[in-house]
Formats: structure tokens, sequence, C-alpha cells
């Protein structure tokens, strides 16, 4: 998919970085559509379909990370949060609530492309005729197995969503909250629970998870090898 096709929503109170962000994500090929502040990303939100959200956190009335909770109760959409905070806690606090990355105030807009483009390539769908190879279990999707040395296990619905989406993007940090959006479970217990189950069935070692990792502080990452 070319980048025209992605529409992003630029939410920056800032006149200056809203426009200079606008006018160099359209030099890049992107659609854009900017808004001043959460309500009027709100508005925008429910009518208009987008590809990824970059966000300021510091803006008058709702802040950011407001925002991002209250779009992650109904939508699924990648979200980059920027803000003039850099500390590890103001990060860790973003992909808690389901923020996919994370860019402190000063960037260039250079390195906000490639993040964009780094998540946006990797939230494509996936063959679910084919077989996936983690390690090396062979994932089914069509017949929801995995299959591991000499054992085959069954996955049910929410474990082959959550699998869809992880494969999907590897290496991408997925919350328990957007894992819980994705599979329709929404107990924190009842999802790690999921993902034990899904290491049992994925890794050699589920103790000792090499694939299917925690990021603590954040959510699970999927490396594929």
């Amino acid at each position: 998919m070319d980048n025209i096709e992605k529409h992003i929503l630029v939410v920056d109170d800032d006149d200056r970085i809203r426009n200079l962000l606008k006018e160099y994500l359209n030099d890049n090929k992107f659609i854009v559509s900017t808004a001043v502040d959460s309500e009027d990303a709100i508005k925008k939100i429910s009518y208009l379909k987008f590809d990824l959200i970059v966000l300021d956190v510091m803006m008058p009335g709702k802040s950011g990370y407001e925002l991002t909770k209250e779009i992650r109760k109904k939508h699924d959409i990648p979200i980059i949060l920027l803000t003039a905070k850099g500390e590890v806690e103001n990060r860790i606090k973003g992909l808690e609530l389901g923020a996919d990355d994370y860019l402190p105030k000063p960037f260039e807009p250079k390195e906000l492309l490639l993040r964009i483009k780094n998540i946006t390539s990797k939230n494509n769908k996936i063959d679910l005729n084919e077989i996936h190879l983690i390690g090396k279990a062979k994932v089914n999707l069509s017949k929801m197995i995995i299959s591991l040395d000499d054992k085959t296990s069954k996955i049910n619905n929410s474990e082959k969503k959550v699998l869809i989406a992880m494969l999907s993007s590897p290496g991408i940090t997925f919350s328990r909250t957007k894992i819980g959006l994705i599979s329709e479970i929404s107990q924190e217990r009842s999802i790690d629970v999921m993902i034990t189950r899904l290491r049992q069935k994925i890794e050699l070692d589920p103790k000792n998870p090499k694939f299917l990792q925690t990021i603590r502080g954040s959510g699970y990452v999927l490396w594929i090898q």
C-alpha cells in the first residue's frame, strides 16, 4: 500500500507544529487531517477512518493520555505520542494506556516519518491460509492449530485474533488494553492467562520465552525468527 492511501490524524494545539507536520507528511505522500485538541480529534475519529494518529500529550483540556485511553475503548488505531517530557515513567504511562510509540519533543520530522512508516508497514494483513513460523512452531490460522515438534495444539478464536495482530506487527509492543480490544477479553488477568497458554503452544521453554515476550510495564511483543 502506498503512503498516499494512508490517512494520518495530527492532534496538537500548537499551530506551528501542526501545520509543519501536515506539510511534511503531505510531501511524503500521506493524507493528513489535523485537530486542535482532543474534542476536535474525537469528532473527526467518529466520521473519518485513520490509519495512524500522531498525538500531542500536553494540550489544554483533555490531555493526550486521556484521549489515548478514550480512543482505546472503541478503536484499535495506532497512536504515536508526542511530548516534551522524556522521562521513562511518562513513556511507560503512554504505552500502558495503549499507545504504540512515543517521541519526545523536540524531534526531527524525519524520525517521526520513519516511526510512522515502521508502524503502518507492519499493520498489513497476513495470509490466513499460509503456515506462519514462530521459531520452530508452525501456526496454521485457517485450521486454528499450532504444531511444535511432535505436539499439535488447538487455538481458540481469541488466541487466533491476537496471533493475527501480532504476526502482522512483529516487534511491536501490544499493551494489555490493546490485546483486550483485539481478543474481546476485558480482564487483565484473563489476558495474561491467554498469553501464558499461547507460550505453551509456541515456545520450547514457555517459562523462558524467546518469541512471545513480556515488556515490563508495557505489554507483550512477538518476535519472529
